[in-house]
């Protein structure tokens, strides 16, 4: 087929207004946080933290009307129908489970758990008590990946052969760094690795075979994979690479029989999206969509929470877009990833 402009990213459907908890105001807590107050009709209206100060100086600076010093007492709050979780990745499981046995639905950060069997189980305890249980993968409900969608959709990049992803960056060792100790449930996978995995997933699904190549920190975590995927029934191959030592290009590009698909650097977050129609040496013109929308790329944020009040709305227990069983698989990959490079600990 021949494609002349590159289709329009569609909206999300819109939802009810939600009383937002966040537990465990970091970083990028602050980034989901602004993003919601000046992107989004949602609300966040309570802030925990371990340190009753850390919360109460969060809550201030984002104008939050409640700050509490445990995660019991947000989980309490009847304001709060929906807890945004950004705690260290170790802990991501075990609040969204006690979040899930208050009745709140869950949006976690990446990785959503530490292992398939964790993810799994918070799964099935979301889809038992009613709530809606979510990985905060923001790059799904970009504007951008709707419009690879609808390429995928139309088959403008025909039979697919190939899609490769990579995210690294240089960060130097230190053992007591999140990243690199294991006990902080650190590593490039479950950290970098995880969107190209999840981008490459998206469009290919579960692989039936991993092979996989990477080196191991003194500390016996991973700070460097690259991970070649085949799938039953199809002789599609997919290729993630991710590094805690160098600065990848970190584009995501889905090649096919009729053309190529390119997601701008940084793939995982608001950047574009190119295609071009034929192969190597066709002199086709390239079409490009860039994303300008927001002057900072934490805008975006606001996506993700605003999908979820829609699925809450609509009755849902996990969202459409990426489903519980694809972040349980997404995990099981890694798994196999590690246990091909040796990671014990």
């Amino acid at each position: 087929m021949t494609i002349h402009t590159l289709p329009v990213p569609r909206p999300l459907p819109t939802g009810p207004i939600l009383g937002w908890g966040v537990l465990a105001p970091g970083g990028i807590a602050g980034h989901f946080v602004s993003a919601l107050h000046a992107r989004s009709p949602q609300r966040v209206v309570a802030v925990a933290s371990r340190s009753a100060q850390r919360a109460a100086h969060f809550a201030a600076d984002h104008a939050i009307e409640h700050s509490y010093g445990s995660a019991q007492q947000l989980l309490e709050d009847p304001a709060v129908s929906v807890v945004y979780i950004a705690a260290p990745h170790q802990a991501h499981a075990p609040l969204a489970r006690a979040a899930i046995a208050a009745g709140k639905h869950v949006l976690v950060e990446k990785p959503f758990a530490t292992s398939a069997a964790e993810a799994r189980q918070v799964a099935d305890e979301a889809r038992a008590a009613g709530v809606l249980a979510m990985e905060a993968m923001w790059t799904r409900y970009l504007p951008q990946l709707d419009v690879v969608r609808q390429l995928l959709d139309e088959g403008a990049a025909g039979r697919i052969d190939l899609v490769s992803a990579d995210f690294g960056f240089q960060l130097p060792y230190d053992p007591t760094s999140r990243m690199y100790d294991p006990a902080q449930a650190g590593g490039a996978l479950l950290d970098a690795g995880i969107y190209p995995l999840s981008l490459i997933s998206s469009v290919l699904g579960a692989p039936s075979r991993v092979v996989a190549a990477g080196a191991l920190a003194p500390s016996g975590v991973e700070y460097k994979a690259s991970v070649l995927m085949t799938y039953a029934g199809s002789d599609a191959h997919g290729i993630a690479t991710t590094s805690t030592q160098a600065a990848y290009p970190n584009t995501a590009v889905i090649s096919g029989s009729t053309g190529r698909i390119e997601l701008l650097s940084p793939f995982l977050a608001p950047s574009g999206v190119r295609f071009t129609p034929g192969g190597w040496g066709s002199g086709a013109q390239g079409l490009e969509w860039l994303d300008q929308r927001y002057p900072s790329l934490y805008d975006s944020m606001h996506y993700e929470a605003d999908a979820l009040a829609a699925y809450v709305g609509q009755g849902r227990t996990e969202s459409p877009l990426h489903p519980m069983e694809e972040t349980v698989s997404i995990l099981a990959t890694i798994e196999q990833v590690r246990q091909q490079l040796g990671v014990t600990v």
